[in-house]
This record gives structure tokens, C-alpha cells and sequence, in this order.
């Protein structure tokens, strides 16, 4: 695509251009593209035989929106009506048919003795530099470690849908990592250089719940001495974590479906309302479903906060990603300045077999506590919390016992019991942490005389 005499006196330095590496655009002020080298092509999955005729769609992508986003992102907020002629630089994660691509782009516009300017955009990738540097900073996009099939088909979506600006909603137990993921999808997005604001909403008490996320102004209630911003305010531009979004009071979850929908609500004894550019993803230990069935989560707001659903699975079905967690673990636990001690095989074992009701977060506090305990730099048995020894049979036994099969029942018994403690008394859950069903399980409290 040629862009003319008017602008070369020759085309060898169109020539040139077009063979560079960096992916290079050159557009007039209305955005129609004059120029496009195959660099250009190739980094946005452009086919050769799809014409670019506007910087609005490139392949499907709106570069001109783009641009324009980096622009007020940089502090430029009038780059919609005004045009920015300084060359600026500034970086974005794409989503491009082949994945998600971090494009670092420099533009601005160049000015041409009685003519019109036109727009320079050059594109490099640096995804690759991009991970790197988050991997050295601990920031790893891949710090979410796994072999699970499932947990993996769980990062690819979360890959997929951080460059877009769809509402996420995770559902898992409590301790699975959604705080992880949450922050690696933030990190993925458009919105990684804005804040995350993250809000527990089961810890906020349910008096202060409407202050917390809108805000209030001055004399709202007793004890409002000034102008406060909310939860929702704090995220302008970013992106508002809601973790146990299913603690919001059902009476107030009209006033989060206005501002999840229209992002515009008033804060506390204010008439005006306020509005804010804010990606939501939720998450939640319970079924929200489930409850929007028993009338206890508007449908409408569960739909609008389910775009996306992610469900993340427990500890205790992804095994193979317990020796992961645990070299993790052991890892920051060293780098932070504790002794390096060895995992015994026996040790391992139990770990693995131990259902983690408490999931990974329950495994990293076990790992400390083993780390201390650590007897002449090795991990034992015995270096292991009370509740994994209890779950095997190893509680401090009142003697030691004298036969395999003493010992089988002796872990039995433990790990009945510690399931019915966890489970408060539930023999249901109960039976569903063993793996078994409530009638196998009747019948071995019964054998053990339980």
C-alpha cells in the first residue's frame, strides 16, 4: 500500500519500512491507514488478503480505540476531542485470534510543511519481555502453578477473557487461590497499570456496607465529618474485586445491580450521581446459583456479575499439584530466611493423602508449621500439624500399635473423626471428604465403635 509522491520523493524509503521487524502504521488524521508493512500484518494476525483501510479496524481490532484509551491512561483526558502530537509510548495487552499479546506502541503525529499531519503508530511484542520481568519481579503470570487438566482449562479461559472488559465470576471453596488468580487476570488486562481494589464483603459490617462501596458526604449520618469515597470510586478506571460477593445484604443488591450495570450510583445522603469505569470480578464459596434458587441473590445481579464463570476445584481434587504447592511453599519460606529442610518420603505421603479441607491456603500454613518443626533439617512425620498426624492415625496414640491391621484402623478412626469435626458433625460432607458414601461410612463408625 503505497502512500504517494506527496509524502516520498522516491519509494526506497517505503522500501525500507517495509522491511523492518517493528511493526509499523502511518494513517491520516480521520484514521484511513496509507500505510501497513508486513511486520504490522504478522503481529496483529492480519491476513494478507484482508485490506486495512481504517486504524478502527484493523483485523477486527480498534486500533484508534487503543490508542486512544493508552492516551488518557497517560494523562492526556481531553485525547478524545484534542489531538496529542508528542510521540508517546505506552503498553497493552491485545487479544488477538492466536491469544492474548502484550504490544508495546509508540505514536503521535507528524507534522508536514503545508499539509495535513499523519498518524505514526509502530508496534513491537513484548510479551516474552513482559513475563520475564513479572517472573523476576514474583509476579509471574504462570505463579498460579499446576498439572491439573482442569485447573489449566481454568488459566486458559482466565488468559482469554483478561484482555476484555467481561465481568468474571469465581466460584470455589474457601483457600483454592481465587485472590491469585484475580490478581493475575488484573495483571493480563488493559486496567494492570490502574488500582485493584479488593473488598471482602463478608467482613464488612452490614451497617457500613452502602458507606463502604459508594462512599458517603458529609452528614450523611452520625459520625460522617467529611466526604468519604467508596469502594467502587477507589477503582475509577481499574478494576473492584467483590470477594464473597453472596455476603452482599439482599436489601442493598439493587443498589449494586445499578452500579455493576449503568456503573453510576449516588453515594449516602447524596442526590448526584456519581459515575466510574470499573471491571468487576467477584467471587464466592458457595453456589450463587444455588442461591438465586432459594431467593437469597437477585437473579439479576448474579447474571449481570456471571459473564464469565470460573470454577475453580478444591486441593484435594488435583493431587498431582500438591509437590508443586509444597516446593512453592518451601521455597518463600527459605528465600525469607528459614533453613533449608528436606521432605521425607513418609511425609510427602501424608501430605498428599490429607484431603485439605482448608485448600492451599490450609497448605501453605502447613508448610510453615512443618518448616519449624523440622527436626536435624528434615520434614518428618512428627513435623507435620496435629490434624494431617490426627487424619493418619498418628495423634499421639495411647500406644504404639502392633499390627498393620491395628495400624489401618487406628487411621481409620482418625481420619472419621477428623472428618466429622471439620464437617461440624455433618456425616453427609463428612462422607464426601472421605470419598465414600454415607452408608460405608455408617458402617465403619460403627465397626470402630465410634
Amino acid at each position: 500500500m503505497s502512500v504517494g509522491k506527496s509524502l516520498w520523493e522516491s519509494n526506497i524509503l517505503e522500501a525500507v519500512l517495509a522491511s523492518v521487524d517493528e511493526g509499523i502504521l502511518i494513517a491520516e488524521t480521520n484514521g484511513s491507514v496509507v500505510f501497513c508493512n508486513a511486520a504490522a500484518r504478522q503481529l496483529l494476525e492480519v491476513p494478507e488478503d484482508s485490506p486495512i483501510v481504517q486504524l478502527g479496524n484493523v483485523g477486527g481490532l480498534n486500533l484508534k480505540l487503543v490508542i486512544t484509551r493508552g492516551l488518557i491512561d497517560l494523562g492526556f483526558d481531553d485525547a478524545v476531542s484534542r489531538r496529542q502530537k508528542d510521540i508517546v509510548e505506552f503498553e497493552r495487552w491485545l487479544a488477538l485470534p492466536g491469544g492474548s499479546r502484550c504490544i508495546h506502541l509508540r505514536t503521535g503525529l507528524i507534522e508536514r510543511e503545508r499539509a495535513t499531519p499523519f498518524r505514526l503508530v509502530t508496534l513491537r511484542d513484548i510479551t516474552d519481555l513482559k513475563r520475564l520481568r513479572e517472573e523476576a519481579d514474583g509476579l509471574a503470570p504462570e505463579d498460579f502453578v499446576t498439572r491439573d487438566a482442569r485447573m489449566q482449562e481454568v488459566l486458559r479461559q482466565l488468559r482469554q477473557v483478561a484482555p476484555t472488559e467481561a465481568y468474571v465470576l469465581m466460584q470455589g471453596e474457601s483457600g483454592t487461590g481465587k485472590n491469585v488468580l484475580v490478581r493475575q487476570l488484573h495483571r493480563l488486562s488493559p486496567r494492570a497499570p490502574r488500582p485493584l481494589i479488593e473488598v471482602n464483603c463478608a467482613a464488612v459490617p452490614g451497617e457500613l456496607h452502602e458507606s463502604e462501596f459508594f462512599g458517603h458526604v458529609r452528614g450523611a449520618f452520625t459520625g460522617a465529618s467529611a466526604d468519604r469515597a467508596g469502594r467502587f470510586a477507589a477503582a475509577d478506571r481499574g478494576t473492584l474485586f467483590l470477594d464473597e460477593v453472596g455476603e452482599v445484604p439482599l436489601h442493598l443488591q439493587a443498589k449494586f445491580l445499578k452500579a455493576v450495570q449503568e456503573r453510576r450510583f449516588e453515594p449516602v445522603g447524596s442526590n448526584h450521581s456519581q459515575t466510574v469505569d470499573v471491571r468487576i470480578v467477584s467471587a464466592s464459596n458457595r453456589n450463587l446459583k444455588n442461591a438465586v434458587d432459594a431467593r437469597q441473590f437477585r437473579a439479576d445481579l448474579y447474571y449481570r456479575l456471571s459473564v464469565i464463570t470460573l470454577h475453580i476445584p478444591p486441593l484435594r481434587e488435583r493431587k498431582a499439584d500438591i509437590p508443586l504447592l509444597i516446593d512453592r511453599f518451601l521455597g518463600v519460606l527459605w528465600r525469607r530466611g528459614y533453613e533449608k529442610a528436606v521432605l521425607s518420603n513418609e511425609a510427602l505421603r501424608m501430605l498428599i493423602e490429607y484431603p485439605w479441607p482448608g485448600n492451599v491456603r490450609e497448605l501453605e500454613n502447613a508448610m510453615e508449621h512443618a518448616q519449624i518443626c523440622a527436626i536435624d533439617g528434615d520434614i518428618r512425620p512428627d513435623s507435620l500439624p496435629q490434624d494431617i498426624r490426627a487424619y493418619h492415625g498418628q495423634g499421639i496414640p495411647p500406644r504404639a500399635p502392633t499390627s498393620a491391621h491395628e495400624t489401618s484402623d487406628s487411621q481409620m478412626r482418625g481420619q472419621i473423626m477428623f472428618a466429622i469435626k471439620r464437617c461440624n458433625g455433618n456425616k453427609a460432607a463428612a462422607a464426601k471428604m472421605l470419598g465414600v458414601d454415607r452408608t460405608t461410612l455408617w458402617r465403619r463408625v460403627r465397626k470402630l465403635g465410634l
